[in-house]
C-alpha cells in the first residue's frame, strides 16, 4: 500500500510517499481502508520534532513511529477477534494517534477504543476533519470550562479548525456566542453560529469594555492579562493553542503564571490538551447528525501532496480544516 513516511526530522521534503506493507490487525485493533484523513499541527510538530519536548515521546534523534496521521475516517477492512463494536464494510472515524499513527496511507490501523460510526449525513472528508480539532473544543468548553447555557463565551480563533468546532459545540450548549476572526473570515463565522463576530483587524476584543464568562484561545495570541480583563470575576479562561517555541520556554512560563493568577483570584485561566475518547467521539457524532455541527473544510489534498498540505496548514492561515482524500 502506499503511505506518507519519514526517518528524519525536517521540514515537509522528509515526507516521502512510498511503497509499504499493509497492516494486519492485532486482537483489538481494526484496521482500516483509510477513505480521508485530516493534518493538524500535531503532525509537523512530529515531523519536525519541535519543540523539543517532542523527542522525548518521538525518538530524540530519529522518529521511532516513521509514519504520521491522527484523524482518519473510512471503511473497516478488518476487525480483530476480541473487537465487539465493529465488522468490516462499517463506516467509522476517530484517531491514529501513538504507535497507531499512520492516517496518511490507503490504509490505517488503531485501538477499537479510538473510533466510532460515521454519521449517514457527513462525507468521509467531514468525519475526518473531527478528531483532535473536536475534542479538543469540546473538551475545552465542557470539561474545562464548565460551560452553561446562557452564558457569553468568546471564541478567539473562531475561523481555524479548533475555532470552527468551539463556535459550534458552544452554540449547542446554548451560549451566546463571540468569535474573533479576520475580515474574510467573518461571514463564514456568523454562518456556523456565531451571534457576534469581532474582525481583530478592525478592533481590539480586549478593549471593547464587554466581558465574558467563558473564553476559549485556540491562537495564544493575547496576553493573561488582555485575557483576565474581558473575562467576568468568576470567569474562565480555557487555553487549547498558542505558540511553541523550540524549547517550550514561553508556553510552560505561561502555564506557570497562569496557575498562580488563578489561585490568587477568582477567575479561572487552565490549559489543556485533548484526550482521545470514544464517548466524545460518539457526542460529535450525535452532534453532526443531529445537524449541530458540520465540519468545514478548506482545502483537500491527495495522499502525495500531503508535504504540501502540510507547508500551507503551518502559515496558519487554515479556515477550518486540511483534509487528505483517497479514492
Amino acid at each position: 500500500m502506499k503511505a506518507i513516511v519519514y526517518y528524519n526530522y525536517g521540514s515537509p521534503y522528509v515526507l516521502q510517499c512510498e511503497e509499504i506493507a499493509k497492516p494486519t490487525a492485532g486482537d483489538n485493533e481494526v484496521l482500516i481502508k483509510v477513505r480521508a484523513a485530516a493534518l493538524n499541527p500535531y503532525d509537523w510538530h512530529f515531523m519536525r520534532g519541535l519543540p523539543y519536548v517532542v523527542r522525548v515521546i518521538a525518538g530524540l534523534r530519529k522518529p521511532k513511529v516513521t509514519r504520521l496521521g491522527f484523524d482518519v475516517a473510512g471503511q473497516v477492512e478488518e476487525a480483530g477477534r476480541n473487537v465487539t463494536r465493529f465488522k468490516p464494510g462499517d463506516e467509522v472515524f476517530g484517531a491514529c494517534g501513538g504507535a497507531f499513527a499512520g492516517a496518511f496511507a490507503e490504509y490505517a490501523c488503531t485501538s477499537e477504543s479510538a473510533l466510532a460510526m460515521k454519521p449517514d449525513n457527513v462525507t468521509f472528508e467531514q468525519a475526518a476533519a473531527v478528531p483532535m480539532a473536536a475534542l479538543t473544543a469540546l473538551q475545552g468548553l465542557r470539561d474545562k470550562g464548565h460551560i452553561q447555557r446562557g452564558q457569553n463565551v468568546l471564541v478567539n480563533g473562531a475561523a481555524g479548525g479548533v475555532g470552527t468546532f468551539a463556535v459550534q459545540v458552544a452554540k449547542s450548549f446554548g451560549a451566546e456566542v463571540t468569535g474573533v476572526c479576520s475580515t474574510r473570515n467573518v461571514d463564514m463565522v456568523r454562518s456556523i453560529g456565531a451571534g457576534h463576530v469581532i474582525d481583530y483587524t478592525q478592533q481590539d476584543f480586549t478593549k471593547s469594555g464587554q466581558r465574558y464568562d467563558l473564553i476559549l484561545d485556540a491562537v495564544g495570541n493575547r496576553s493573561l492579562s488582555d485575557y483576565r480583563r474581558v473575562l467576568n470575576p468568576k470567569g474562565i479562561l480555557v487555553m487549547a493553542g498558542g505558540q511553541a517555541d523550540r524549547w517550550m520556554i514561553g508556553p510552560v512560563a505561561r502555564a506557570l503564571r497562569a496557575g498562580l493568577l488563578s489561585r490568587l483570584g477568582n477567575q479561572k485561566l487552565v490549559g489543556m490538551l485533548a484526550r482521545a475518547s470514544k464517548e466524545d467521539l460518539t457526542f460529535m457524532h450525535d452532534l453532526m447528525a443531529t445537524g449541530k455541527v458540520t465540519p468545514m473544510i478548506d482545502r483537500r489534498y491527495s495522499l502525495s501532496e500531503v508535504p504540501e498540505a502540510i507547508r500551507y496548514l503551518e502559515k496558519g492561515h487554515a479556515r477550518g480544516k486540511v483534509v487528505i482524500t483517497l479514492d
